[in-house]
């Protein structure tokens, strides 16, 4: 049973509550609570977990796991079902509630992965906000079979509060991600209403000094000026793309395809399944994929290029090749330019797996794979 009074358990509220009033970004606050939830409580260990409506889960925090349940990255919690999350997922676990004895620990035990140091037994607690609901917190300690009621009470507050603080982070990520496309949509405003108007007028003044000039080195600057305008104000309509996607709303392939033709690219494309998938992951391939139809552009010499999209119940995937000049990669190095790195980057952000494939004369294929 927990030591102390009443007051010792709206100490602990206050000090968790200080935490996750602090804290911005979810997992980071998830460990720490975690942390300071066992050491005033003197609980030794404890995880969370984050459970998706589709009933996926990922253990986004944990804190001393035995040896069973931390083998190989703690592979036994990232994996499988128990009965917890089975309880969770089909809504008949809402409240602080006892587990007789912890179905992971015993999996891993019976496979020989360690020693469970005398853990076989946990509270499992749901994290909600109202009606809605993020996941689980699990907490134990060795030889301790059973929580009493106020332990459960306390444990039950805690959930809430750390339901409460998930709620207000993800609120503020959706505020932060409406404000930054309004800004974007306001800079393509700007840069179409001003620098690309200007860009047009000066492509027009250089070729009227072209009809207007007589001699041959006026006319050759007035020509070179019009190029580099006429240049730039390609530059300048991809970057207008890039900041405000016409044609997204219409879906990605949609809009990659009317991308591709203003590079001057002819695409070729193949859908395998259903093309619905969450905004943050179409987003996501939107920018990849200018940035792939990009260096396509730049570098393979070639005006075609293939673009393969195949989405499953569980992930996304999306293909885009050349046949053109390639380079030399060795995947064992750095990626070598700053725009596939930042198509990693997008990738792994969603956890997700990239991989780029270029060989001298055969082209260049970028693979993306991301879960749904």
């Amino acid at each position: 049973m927990l030591e102390g009074t009443r007051e010792k358990a709206i100490s602990i509220l206050k000090e968790i509550a200080e935490l996750l009033n602090e804290g911005t970004e979810i997992k980071e606050v998830l460990s720490e609570v975690l942390t300071k939830l066992l050491d005033v409580t003197g609980l030794e260990t404890g995880w969370i977990f984050l459970i998706e409506n589709d009933g996926k889960y990922e253990l986004a925090a944990s804190k001393s796991l035995p040896p069973a349940l931390a083998y190989e990255n703690s592979r036994p919690m990232c994996k499988g079902d128990c009965w917890c999350v089975e309880r969770y997922n089909n809504g008949k676990l809402t409240k602080a509630t006892n587990i007789i004895e912890c179905k992971r620990i015993e999996d891993a035990i019976d496979a020989n992965l360690g020693d469970n140091l005398g853990l076989t037994h946990h509270a499992t607690v749901p994290l909600r906000a109202g009606n809605e609901r993020f996941g689980l917190l699990n907490v134990g300690s060795p030889y301790k079979t059973r929580f009493q009621p106020d332990e459960l009470a306390l444990l039950e507050s805690v959930a809430f509060q750390i339901g409460t603080a998930l709620k207000r982070i993800k609120l503020t990520q959706t505020e932060q991600e409406t404000a930054l496309a309004a800004e974007r949509n306001r800079l393509a405003r700007d840069l179409h209403d001003s620098v690309n108007q200007l860009l047009f007028s000066l492509s027009l003044t250089a070729r009227a000094g072209v009809e207007m000039s007589e001699a041959d080195e006026v006319k050759q600057t007035f020509t070179y000026i019009q190029d580099l305008a006429q240049e730039a104000l390609g530059e300048m309509r991809a970057l207008i793309w890039q900041l405000r996607p016409h044609g997204l709303e219409n879906g990605i392939v949609c809009a990659l395809s009317d991308y591709a033709r203003m590079l001057g690219l002819a695409i070729h494309t193949k859908i395998t399944g259903v093309a619905c998938f969450p905004g943050k992951v179409e987003e996501a391939l939107w920018r990849i994929g200018q940035e792939a139809l990009a260096n396509c552009k730049k570098h393979s010499q070639k005006s075609e290029v293939s673009l393969d999209l195949n989405i499953d119940s569980d992930c996304v995937s999306m293909v885009i090749s050349d046949g053109g000049c390639g380079f030399f990669y060795d995947d064992s190095r750095e990626i070598p330019s700053l725009g596939l790195r930042s198509m990693k980057t997008r990738t792994e952000s969603l956890n997700g797996k990239f991989r780029l494939c270029s060989h001298p004369g055969q082209g260049t294929t970028i693979h993306i794979e991301i879960p749904i």
